[in-house]
């Protein structure tokens, strides 16, 4: 392998795993290096692009954080990515390493195919593939069918989302639990086995922390692995199919009015997500009579807020099901 070649970083997750908080408190600990990040959101809103750019550190400068948003970065490969990847290639000087952060409805596939494209094999290789895996989540069983609990759907055995997760797995050189603090040591030993059942043998895992991981354990895993795809296949490409899309899921983009209060939001929020089908909340919203906005991240039954001087845009996305009742979850916000 060409010591010439920029080494570039997938982190792939679900939604809500914690891959902007992973890559932000990299970011913040990269010891100089200059890391570019390209940020991809499904649908038509960016925010996590702004979640980084703000980390108060001088490495994360807006310039070195490109966001896009025209969908799912493994299904627009030639149309995106490629002309992104392009760009920063020819910057001067070149980025020391670079940082790619999936949608969590992304195949990782795909995009790690897309380094053995002419145009940037050349010049960039991909050091690793980090999956990040939200502990509570497994635990919960939002990634394997199950019983309906509540109001909710029953789920099949050709379920988009379990189907997803273990294609994340398996293209991983690493995984990181994420909120493992939120389990206790049996849950977690449950959630480490479903690990390393799901993720290609040998591949290594470990507990992620509020306080991030040093950046040397996140890079320089020096996979190469655009040129080793045996055992990472998608579901898709192991039954033959060529094309993969989300028809699966959906997005809509929200403008709630002004909440009366924290406590307020939170319900509202905690509401939407339990609408049938939804699987995510996310965006800036207001509260009556507060200068600055609120950051507001919804996962399963988890709602976390915090106040947030900076510009942008106060709305909100939420992403679901392609079936979710985005009727339901407009009056739900609106209370």
């Amino acid at each position: 392998m060409s010591q010439s070649r920029i080494p570039a970083t997938i982190v792939t997750g679900f939604l809500g795993a914690g891959k902007t908080t992973l890559i932000r408190n990299l970011i913040a600990g990269a010891g100089g290096r200059r890391i570019a990040v390209i940020v991809n959101e499904f649908g038509d809103m960016g925010f996590d692009g702004g979640l980084l750019g703000d980390c108060g550190d001088a490495d994360c400068r807006p310039d070195s954080i490109v966001e896009l948003t025209n969908g799912c970065i493994c299904c627009t490969v030639a149309d995106e990515f490629l002309p992104t990847m392009e760009a920063l290639l020819a910057r001067d000087p070149a980025p020391d390493h670079i940082v790619v952060e999936t949608s969590g409805l992304a195949l990782p596939q795909p995009l790690v195919r897309a380094f053995a494209w002419p145009t940037v094999k050349h010049r960039v290789t991909v050091d690793g593939v980090v999956a990040v895996v939200d502990a509570a989540a497994v635990d919960d069983g939002r990634f394997a069918p199950q019983a309906p609990q509540g109001d909710a759907p029953a789920r099949d055995h050709d379920d988009p989302i379990e189907e997803l997760f273990e294609d994340q797995l398996r293209c991983a050189d690493l995984v990181v639990v994420s909120k493992a603090d939120l389990l206790d040591a049996a849950a977690l030993d449950r959630v480490d086995a479903i690990v390393r059942r799901e993720a290609r043998d040998g591949t290594p895992s470990i507990h992620g922390s509020p306080k991030g991981l040093p950046a040397d354990v996140l890079l320089g895993l020096a996979s190469g692995a655009e040129a080793d795809m045996v055992g990472r296949e998608s579901h898709h490409e192991r039954a033959g199919e060529e094309d993969h899309d989300h028809d699966d899921f959906v997005s809509v983009v929200v403008e709630p009015p002004a909440f009366a209060s924290m406590d307020v939001l939170r319900e509202r929020i905690g509401a939407a997500l339990s609408v049938p089908g939804v699987l995510r909340v996310k965006g800036r919203a207001r509260i009556a009579g507060k200068p600055a906005a609120v950051v507001v991240q919804g996962v399963g039954p988890r709602v976390e807020t915090y106040f947030d001087p900076a510009e942008g845009s106060d709305r909100l996305v939420v992403i679901g099901l392609s079936d979710f009742d985005t009727a339901a979850v407009s009056a739900r916000l609106a209370g």
